[in-house]
């Protein structure tokens, strides 16, 4: 049976959280900017439990972080050779890997050089001359792991799509450790839980809900082509880089919801089946254990994958 958690959540970029009814009186909320995202986490706990969880939060993201001098990744970006790294960067950049020949080169983390070139916020479009030489320096094969140890073989990298989901495991990590029975984490498009929380899907490029669903244990994560863009002389140019053109993907999916066990593969599942489009991101998925996906494509309709159905605007696991 499911517990429907009331809890306030501040509108998100992808999921938001349809709320229930029975709040315990020692639900604890707050909202903070980390992780280049709004990140909200409610929790059945005390202040000192709730404020050591964004004290990893934290921590995390000076580990993981592209742009904090002294974290791994940018230690990474900015030396030749191998160096050496926390289990958390190592964790990341194997599962990225994983993801990176699962997908045949399509999540690719060393897509660095190129992502840097679109600048969405003064919605700026890069020169194709630019993107071209640029693709030059995005080949996740180049990495190399020793131990502990990380040589990037002359690239750069940015785990933005899948480190969010990792710390959001984290975080359920230690709550759990806590003791803590009821927890919701909510990390941009990255929704992490213990205990039952009903989620809602958002409509691409809209404020409303196109779907619910009730999750139990589990994580789940959104990819969407409406997060970040710029459109220019009648075209849409988004954030989910194709590694080969060096461009927004251009397939029939708009979203897609990944849920699962674990939110750093959610969160890296998510992208990817953005990246195949909706035949070969079905496949990927109902090839994975207990792992499901709500895509929804450019005219708006819904596909889920075999374990999933939908009645009316729920949807449900068979």
């Amino acid at each position: 049976m499911f517990m429907k958690k009331t809890v306030t959540l501040p509108v998100i970029l992808i999921l938001l959280l349809a709320c229930g009814c029975g709040a315990e009186e020692d639900e604890n909320s707050q909202t903070r900017f980390l992780l280049d995202t709004v990140v909200t986490i409610t929790a059945e706990c005390d202040d000192e439990t709730l404020d050591g969880a964004f004290a990893l939060c934290e921590e995390l993201e000076s580990i993981l972080s592209r742009t904090a001098e002294g974290s791994d990744v940018y230690r990474l970006n900015n030396t030749d050779g191998f160096v050496k790294v926390s289990e958390h960067t190592l964790k990341n950049v194997e599962r990225a890997l994983y993801y990176a020949e699962l997908s045949g080169g399509k999540f690719d983390i060393t897509i660095y050089p190129v992502s840097s070139l679109w600048d969405f916020k003064n919605q700026v479009v890069p020169d194709r001359d630019e993107i071209a030489e640029a693709l030059k320096n995005v080949d996740y094969q180049s990495i190399e792991i020793k131990g502990d140890e990380i040589s990037l073989g002359g690239r750069q990298i940015d785990l933005g799509g899948i480190a969010k989901g990792y710390i959001s495991d984290e975080l359920i990590g230690y709550f759990s450790d806590k003791g803590v029975d009821n927890v919701l984490i909510s990390l941009g498009g990255n929704i992490g839980m213990i205990g039952g929380y009903r989620i809602g899907i958002r409509e691409p490029f809209s404020d409303s809900l196109i779907a619910a669903a009730e999750l139990e244990n589990q994580s789940a994560s959104t990819s969407g082509i409406y997060e970040r863009y710029i459109e220019k002389d009648g075209k849409l140019y988004h954030h989910v880089l194709d590694p080969q053109t060096g461009c927004g993907v251009e397939n029939d999916l708009a979203s897609v919801t990944v849920i699962g066990k674990n939110s750093i593969d959610c969160d890296a599942l998510s992208t990817v089946c953005l990246l195949l489009g909706s035949e070969a991101a079905a496949e990927l998925i109902d090839s994975i254990p207990e792992t499901e996906a709500v895509m929804i494509d450019r005219d708006n309709n819904i596909i889920l994958t075999s374990g999933l159905y939908r009645e009316d605007d729920e949807i449900y696991f068979k």
